[in-house]
């Protein structure tokens, strides 16, 4: 093991194109300020800053969901994926920074004038909707702020305890008994993790964060829905590195077996992803109650009068359902590095889309008509490359201070030897 690379040397390529995603990223924030955020009409504030809150928390969810697959396979006392496990936690990295992003952004929108949003934080909205008025014990600012202080804060210690406890091994070997105190430790910490895992991104934190958006809906499904649609990429994001990392020469001790078992993840939740979606849209068609189709009305419209975003509604279906049972069904295909690539991309691209269906209809509603329309969404995809690229900068910083080998890890073996 002698000759391995396990110290990843930034290349400086890579950071010109962090560099260059972030600055694309603010030159698009500051121009979407001067031409919506800035202007006196809380409608036009609104666009603004629905683009924010869509970005923000999709990137944070979607690299949150790395740590949960870091979690996950450690729990299940999984040995695949230890050979690239510093990438995983190398992109995990981002969550603290992006979601001391992220809270600002939604604490300005409960807290501020414009209730546009988040129209439960309106006083006077509330007053005037008994839906509203049922649902303030749950949906009322300080219930909102603390607890998504806590989840936040929570996601970033659990965390960073979960790297630590994987780099305290990177200089030292251990006995037959250290060993199954490790395993043992990080399995109690992986747990610990899923159980605030799973009280957040499993129930209430979508809830909070993006369904009371529509705030006179409800599903029972949404949380498990918004889940997949960020575990999904943050599987296609960890595949991305290991791919650009062994074209770099690194990640000598992964190969074409692990990422096979990756693209199966994302296969596999992908067809789950699906079942979410027509289940949630299925059963709510079918009941046809009024307060359950006022979402699908935004996004759908009816034959007489289709909303401007059915297009995009079914363009999501096809991206993200159509594309990976077609391409990633192949065996070879999951192998491929080049088809790996673009399917990584195409799906991390296909659920941001999910996620601007999911924000902007309600936001850009016309209060008096009732219609919805699509913004020019130029400027929300160069934000969302800035996001881009703070986690290439943050993940490559990562990469850069420790090796990249777990050397000393009980399952370094069993990773070495996998095959599907």
């Amino acid at each position: 093991m002698t000759t391995l690379k396990e110290q990843f040397v930034i290349p400086k390529r890579y950071n010109t194109w962090s560099m260059a995603l972030m600055g694309v990223g603010i030159l698009c924030l500051i121009i979407l300020f001067i031409t919506h955020g800035a202007k006196s009409d809380q409608r036009e504030q609104a666009r603004f800053w629905a683009s924010l809150l869509q970005n923000s928390v999709y990137f944070l969810l979607m690299t949150n969901a790395v740590m949960f697959f870091i979690c996950a396979t450690t729990l299940a006392w999984g040995g695949f994926q230890i050979s690239f496990r510093r990438v995983s936690e190398a992109i995990s990295t981002a969550v603290p920074v992006i979601g001391v992003i992220s809270v600002i952004i939604m604490l300005v929108l409960v807290f501020g004038n414009n209730h546009i949003i988040y129209q439960w934080a309106d006083p006077n909205q509330v007053k005037a909707s008994h839906v509203l008025q049922t649902k303030s014990p749950f949906l009322n600012k300080g219930f909102f702020t603390v607890w998504t202080l806590v989840i936040v804060s929570l996601w970033w210690l659990i965390g960073a305890k979960v790297r630590n406890l994987s780099r305290s091994i990177d200089d030292k070997s251990l006995t037959v008994e250290q060993g199954k105190n490790f395993t043992w430790t990080n399995t109690v910490w992986a747990a610990i993790y899923l159980v605030v895992f799973a009280l957040s991104v499993m129930s209430t934190i979508p809830w909070l964060w993006l369904m009371s958006i529509d705030a006179h809906w409800y599903s029972t499904m949404y949380s498990w829905y918004t889940w997949v649609s960020t575990f999904v990429p943050g599987c296609a994001l960890i595949a991305i590195f290991i791919i650009y990392l062994k074209n770099q020469g690194y990640l000598e001790l992964t190969n074409e077996e692990h990422l096979h078992d990756l693209g199966k993840f994302m296969f596999a939740f992908s067809i789950f992803w699906t079942y979410l979606w027509f289940s949630q849209y299925m059963l709510i068609w079918y009941s046809n109650q009024p307060e359950e189709t006022t979402y699908f009305i935004d996004r759908l419209g009816s034959r007489q009068n289709p909303s401007p975003y059915k297009g995009i509604f079914f363009l999501n279906l096809v991206i993200n359902f159509v594309a990976p049972i077609l391409i990633l069904m192949k065996r070879g295909s999951k192998r491929h590095y080049a088809t790996m690539t673009f399917m990584c991309v195409l799906l991390i691209f296909g659920h941001w889309l999910d996620f601007f269906q999911m924000v902007f209809p309600a936001v850009m509603k016309d209060p008096v008509t009732g219609q919805t329309h699509v913004p020019f969404m130029l400027f929300d995809f160069g934000i969302g490359l800035g996001f881009v690229g703070l986690i290439m900068f943050l993940t490559g910083r990562s990469l850069s201070k420790y090796p990249m080998i777990i050397r000393h890890h009980p399952f370094i073996k069993e990773s070495i030897i996998h095959h599907t």
